[in-house]
């Protein structure tokens, strides 16, 4: 599986973006797609996760509230809506799938989109 991640930008403190994924390939019920984010020089963070089968959404504690993670299945498509944006939200954000359905440990995940920037301006 490919994923392909889109969406980032430039946006004033409190404004949204939404980010897209898409996959090429089949996806199964029990595989989960996640976005991480990494600051340079910093580890990549679990950002959110959702189980492709229920539609089920997990959330780190720092965006829980703000942010929205959702899929389409028709266009084999993951988002997440980020509303309320703020400056420690600017990151290079990652897609990833886990076909062994972990919802948080980045090393269970084995594709990876090729990241999408987005920076927060204060």
């Amino acid at each position: 599986v490919q994923l392909q991640a889109s969406g980032g930008g430039t946006v004033q403190a409190g404004g949204s973006l939404r980010l897209s994924c898409a996959a090429s390939g089949r996806i199964f019920s029990s595989h989960v797609m996640g976005w991480f984010r990494q600051v340079s020089g910093k580890e990549r963070d679990w950002v959110s996760s959702i189980r492709w089968g229920t539609g089920g959404p997990y959330y780190a504690d720092s965006v829980k509230g703000r942010f929205t993670i959702t899929r389409d299945k028709s266009e084999n498509t993951v988002y997440l809506q980020m509303n309320s944006l703020k400056p420690e939200d600017t990151a290079v954000y990652y897609c990833a799938l886990s076909r062994r359905g972990s919802l948080t440990d980045r090393d269970e995940f084995d594709s990876w989109g090729q990241g999408t920037q987005v920076t927060v301006s204060s």
